[in-house]
């Protein structure tokens, strides 16, 4: 009988050799894989190029851009029109006019540039342009001050105060003490100049340089009005829970003022670049421009400084007088950084590049969004990070705070209509004008909060309660001058 012979799978060497080249092939694909993390990991890591050499001169984002590619990428986004339901210039390529929404405006501003012109915010890509464009500076001459927020110029600043005589040199680190002699000297130089004039010193709106050193791309803040605005913060005492750095540096001895560039964190500072530019100032000819934070960040409190600031001509603080009333009124300009210190998020450590410049991944790398707009046109990365809730329960919640803000708007813009309309017809009608100062007073408050809420860009979701509470105030101030006139008799001798 004929023994039959082993299957070939059976056979002891055909099994061994299949068990190694099975081994040989996983060990093949487990190297191929550490290799393919360790070179993700290599592009994790490597977020730049080093293209060209950028230092503090380097002004132009293009260049910045070869560096950085995918940031400066996003950063050219900002051109793109966009729009929500209270915001936005559209896609229709021209901006909004907002006394066309909302004509009354042009009362509450009456006498004023914004009732003039004033426009729908766009993308940072249209901020140099718009305010060179707006009819508030082609028929109002303006001061040079306006370019503070509006135009990338720590190197002009730097220039004209080595022209005023400030020490060193363009090339010195901006945080050394003659760069920042420099570029107080020119601050305070550019803004005498007119609006014409200091223009032409610059040719980028907000830029790479204005939030990063080009050494390291550490966060920083370079404006002047920002670096002595919360000098004056730190000073002031009021608690700032939502600014640990601040609060940290009044335990201390005090011996030098507050610097963020030196004592915030990163996360603050994420902040910080933004409240640069997205706050309330004063900007105008009778004195350098300076941040009302010297008894802090709510709204009476800067209406306090306002009251107890007197111009270098020894007058009272006001920004222009009402052409209807004569009352000395207060203009607010876009408090974003002042009332996001009331809302939630800054007491939760949520900074305004969280929202605004959410995180996000191409291919390895993790960067930070440098297309900058309302986070409702991403909520999945601006929002759900934290809320875990369906797209379109977030943006109706948003909604509808926003929308109640905006019904408590109106009701306090017709307060102060009503008020001014009443004051006017009191004038005419020959009310002496020291009964009605205290009522001029009344139209003062009452117009400071409802635009403090109007010129802020949020409707109110960057502090809901906050923004209710000043609306409220703005309804009660105006109705109490209206309720003055009427104690007067101003109503009755206003119909004779």
């Amino acid at each position: 009988m004929t023994e039959q012979p082993t299957p070939l799978f059976s056979r002891p060497w055909v099994r061994m050799g299949l068990l190694a080249a099975g081994a040989a092939l996983a060990t093949v694909l487990v190297m191929s894989l550490y290799a393919n993390i360790s070179t993700r990991k290599a592009e994790g890591r490597q977020t730049s190029l080093k293209v060209v050499d950028l230092d503090e001169k380097t002004v132009d984002p293009a260049i910045w851009g070869k560096n950085f590619p995918s940031q400066f990428d996003a950063y050219k986004r900002t051109a793109e029109k966009y729009s929500t339901k209270y915001g936005g210039a559209g896609s229709e390529g021209l901006p909004k006019s907002r006394i066309q929404e909302d004509p009354r405006l042009v009362t509450i501003f009456d006498g004023y540039a914004f009732a003039i012109d004033f426009n729908q915010r766009q993308g940072h890509a249209y901020m140099l342009d718009d305010q060179r464009t707006t009819k508030r500076v082609t028929t109002k001459p303006q001061t040079g001050a306006c370019l503070h927020c509006h135009a990338s110029n720590t190197v002009a600043y730097r220039e004209a105060g080595l022209q005023k005589g400030a020490p060193g040199s363009l090339d010195e680190a901006f945080t050394s003490p003659n760069a920042q002699a420099q570029l107080m000297a020119g601050f305070e130089a550019i803004g005498k100049l007119t609006y014409v004039e200091a223009t032409k010193l610059v040719k980028h709106p907000v830029a790479c340089i204005d939030c990063h050193d080009p050494k390291n791309m550490a966060l920083r803040v370079t404006k002047p009005g920002f670096i002595r605005g919360i000098v004056a913060l730190a000073r002031s005492g009021e608690p700032v829970p939502h600014l640990p750095s601040i609060e940290k540096w009044r335990k201390g001895d005090k011996a030098t003022p507050y610097d963020a560039n030196r004592d915030a964190s990163r996360q603050e500072l994420r902040s910080m670049v933004c409240g640069q530019c997205h706050v309330e100032y004063y900007c105008g000819p009778k004195t350098t421009l300076f941040f009302p934070w010297d008894k802090g960040l709510k709204v009476e409190q800067i209406e306090a400084t306002y009251d107890a600031y007197t111009f270098p001509d020894g007058g009272r603080f006001f920004d222009w007088k009402h052409a209807r009333t004569g009352a000395e009124a207060l203009k607010a300009q876009h408090p974003e950084f002042e009332l996001w210190s009331q809302g939630v998020h800054a007491r939760s450590g949520v900074s305004c590049a969280d929202c605004h410049m959410p995180y996000k991944r191409e291919g390895a790398i993790k960067i930070s969004e440098h297309q900058v707009r309302s986070p409702l046109l991403d909520i999945s990365r601006a929002c759900q990070t934290c809320h875990r809730f369906p797209e379109e329960e977030l943006k109706a919640r948003v909604v509808a705070i926003q929308d109640r803000t905006k019904a408590l708007m109106d009701r306090a813009e017709d307060a102060v209509v009503d008020l001014i309309n009443n004051l006017e017809a009191a004038k005419k009608a020959g009310v002496e004008e020291a009964r009605l100062k205290p009522i001029l007073e009344l139209q003062r408050k009452a117009q400071w909060r409802v635009d403090f809420v109007n010129a802020e860009n949020s409707m109110g979701f960057h502090a809901p309660q906050e923004a209710a509470r000043i609306l409220g105030e703005a309804i009660d101030f105006g109705r109490q001058g209206q309720i003055a006139l009427r104690d007067l008799g101003a109503g009755k001798a206003a119909k004779k």
